[in-house]
């Protein structure tokens, strides 16, 4: 069950509270600024202490977004699932629990990268400070109703699945997110519809195309010659735009409908723009991404 699944009906709005933990460099920073961005307050590094007081008090009148940390000194895991506890036993308080969670060498390799001392062993390797944090949250992982793997995704993955997750579900539209990806990095977390683009004439092959990308007219004009490109295209709008109203009459918030191709750059760049343009055209509330090309820095027109 979603976050969506979860929201009240009617006009009775239940308070939101998000509660967010993890070990160090999994992301908890990240996922709270994500939030803020959606329009939660957002609290990070808050005394254990505190939370009992915070949740006897009057409403919030906006969501809430709590991260706790282990390096706090009254940090107590216990106490955290308690409170939890305690907001999922109030029927006026709509509440989740999110732990991300890291592989414990991508972890060593972040604080490798960042040069940063672990801060439950600041004096030590940053692998003792990771183990020990990894006992310490033990219990909230097992408590915890989302689990998110950090291990392969950067920032920019990590929001978006933060945004899939807690956009605000009141909004009468449907948010469709149209990206494109390479199959040799796997496919994009939360993809709802995926097509396969590698059947279509391959740019790369063409020394004049090959250093371009699927925003490129050129590009753009390469694939559509493939006698197959009309056809698909015109399938995909089509089905698409069948599908739509249904999940919108679903009560579903957001859609995710994902390209693929050998190297992301090409094909599925094409085909996520070819898409992007038609659904907005048509009305519809449409954003786009191109996973591979963020990672290569590239994000401007070409």
């Amino acid at each position: 069950m979603t976050p969506e699944d979860q929201a009240p009906k009617g006009d009775e709005a239940a308070a939101r509270i998000v509660f967010i933990s993890g070990p160090s460099g999994a992301g908890r920073s990240t996922a709270i600024d994500a939030l803020e961005d959606l329009g939660f307050e957002a609290i990070d590094n808050l005394p254990l202490s505190l939370l009992p007081q915070l949740l006897s008090g009057p409403a919030p009148t906006r969501p809430l977004a709590l991260g706790t940390d282990p390096r706090n000194r009254d940090y107590s895991a216990h106490a955290l699932i308690e409170a939890v506890d305690r907001a999922a036993s109030d029927p006026d308080i709509l509440s989740d629990l999110v732990f991300l969670d890291c592989a414990t060498e991508v972890l060593v390799r972040r604080f490798s990268e960042t040069r940063r001392r672990h801060p439950l062993a600041p004096a030590d390797q940053p692998i003792l400070g990771i183990e020990l944090e990894r006992d310490l949250l033990a219990p909230v992982r097992a408590r915890a109703g989302i689990l998110i793997d950090t291990s392969t995704l950067s920032p920019h993955d990590l929001k978006a699945e933060i945004t899939r997750l807690f956009s605000p579900s009141g909004a009468q539209r449907l948010a469709i997110s149209v990206q494109s990806f390479s199959y040799k990095r796997g496919l994009p977390m939360g993809a709802d519809i995926v097509f396969d683009c590698r059947f279509l004439r391959n740019p790369y092959w063409s020394e004049d195309l090959r250093g371009s990308d699927g925003r490129d007219p050129a590009v753009q004009a390469y694939i559509a010659d493939d006698p197959r490109f009309g056809p698909f295209a015109e399938q995909v709008a089509a089905l698409i735009g069948t599908l739509l109203p249904a999940y919108r009459e679903e009560g579903r918030a957001h859609l995710t409908v994902a390209f693929g191709c050998t190297g992301g750059q090409h094909r599925s760049v094409a085909m996520a723009e070819n898409l992007t343009s038609h659904l907005a055209n048509a009305g519809w509330q449409v954003s786009k991404r191109h996973r591979e090309l963020e990672r290569r820095g590239i994000t401007g027109a070409p």
